[in-house]
């Protein structure tokens, strides 16, 4: 690698620090290709992705970044996942550190707070971008729901005595 990719490399590893809602940093020693692309597919699904690079140059990027004390976590063969989504990228990382052994979380950093992995589990537990969009217009059309029905009730109530009359009259 010249210098011209390595500072191309720097400068998309500050991107990615400076505008994800969410960086793991992971070991992941040992995993196959396959493993590896599947855990590309999972995070690609929610929209994140996955950035291999040297911890030197990672380092570098993080230089002047809100989350350069992430720099402490670049030791051996580190993975980064990230996402936009706050939640996404650590819900998949801590999903996929359940089902393979080989790939160790050692923290992460939302903005300018540094995540241990406690805190990449706890994230994780967190409702995503999506669940709580749709809790908030769960509990918007509640009422409104409520409402139509206490409006229709009284029609329908009317509507079952005439029934119940005309039934009478017929008999």
């Amino acid at each position: 690698m010249d210098r011209a990719q390595k500072e191309q490399v720097v400068e998309e590893l500050g991107q990615i620090f400076e505008s994800s809602g969410v960086v793991v940093v992971a070991h992941y020693a040992g995993l196959t290709v396959a493993q590896m692309q599947d855990l590309r597919g999972r995070l690609r699904a929610v929209g994140g992705s996955v950035r291999v690079a040297k911890n030197k140059l990672a380092k570098i990027a993080l230089e002047g970044k809100p989350a350069s004390a992430m720099g402490d976590l670049l030791t051996g063969m580190t993975v980064f996942a990230y996402s936009d989504d706050p939640v996404a990228a650590a819900k998949v990382a801590e999903d996929y550190a359940k089902t393979t052994e080989k790939f160790v979380i050692l923290g992460g950093a939302m903005g300018e707070m540094i995540l241990d992995p406690a805190g990449v589990k706890a994230v994780a537990a967190l409702p995503s971008r999506e669940e709580l969009i749709a809790s908030i217009v769960g509990c918007i059309g509640a009422p409104a729901s409520n409402i139509a029905g206490a409006i229709g009730a009284p029609a329908s109530n009317i509507a079952g005595i005439l029934s119940t009359l005309e039934e009478r009259e017929a008999a």
